[in-house]
């Protein structure tokens, strides 16, 4: 049914098939929202759906091609006839314990794809139809990290990739202004998700130690995003950080 009737909002999130971004649809789901879930697996995604009691669209989307983008939003205006937020997601570390000089062309571009155009590309495709639907306007949040602010040891294009997030965050943020679009940004340190294992059994620290380290709940990022999106349109979240309160991140570690 279109949630125009139901008053329902409606939200996309990309990577929703696992992690930060499973957690967050559940957490959307539980407060009332509609879900289009978006992701290169259709299993994982029929999973979150499954378990999320709220209306969900399933669309395998790889959003590094923009075909697959714009069917994705095109889905969620036909389904839904509206678009109230997109949680900008899909991410990937690329190869692990990589050395600068070793890392190829090829694993620089594949992170940067997924990353950063990527994000761009579904934002884009959310901007457009908020601008164009009616009542205009809507929200758009993008998934940093801490290391859009200090990099880990041998990580070049994941933290370049999230630098590079929050200019794109700023960006929005402005070309929003005149439309009711709000954008702003969640920067996320040591969630409990299957990407993050490595940390409660030993990551390489800037000093060269190896060093297990603190996690925190995925749900406690999932909470706030909920609180970000729920923000009426006046009202913004430019930059929230949500991290393990122990991680290795404020002062000398």
């Amino acid at each position: 049914m279109n949630t125009e009737q139901t008053g329902r909002k409606v939200a996309v999130v990309t990577g929703a098939g696992s992690g930060i971004g499973r957690a967050v649809a559940l957490a959307l789901a539980s407060a009332g929202w509609s879900l289009a879930l978006a992701g290169r697996r259709a299993e994982p995604l029929a999973e979150t759906a499954a378990a999320g009691d709220t209306e969900a669209l399933c669309v395998t989307t790889d959003v590094t091609d923009a075909d697959e983008v714009a069917a994705l939003f095109t889905a969620v205006r036909e389904r839904f006839g509206r678009l109230d937020l997109l949680f900008n997601n899909a991410g990937t570390f690329g190869p692990g314990g990589v050395p600068l000089e070793d890392l190829s062309a090829e694993d620089w571009r594949a992170v940067v794809e997924v990353n950063l155009t990527g994000a761009f590309l579904c934002a884009q495709a959310a901007y457009r139809l908020m601008k164009e639907q009616d009542p205009q306007g809507g929200r758009i949040i993008n998934n940093g990290s801490i290391s859009a602010h200090a990099p880990r040891p041998q990580s070049i294009a994941y933290t370049a990739t999230k630098h590079a997030m929050t200019g794109l965050t700023k960006s929005l943020s402005l070309d929003g202004r005149p439309y009711r679009i709000a954008c702003g940004q969640i920067d996320i340190g040591n969630a409990a998700t299957e990407m993050t294992e490595r940390m409660s059994t030993g990551i390489l620290q800037a000093n060269g130690d190896l060093a297990a380290e603190p996690v925190m709940a995925a749900s406690d990022v999932a909470r706030t995003v909920v609180h970000m999106a729920e923000l009426p349109l006046e009202a913004n979240v430019q930059f929230a950080t949500v991290l393990a309160t122990n991680m290795p991140y404020i002062g000398r570690g």
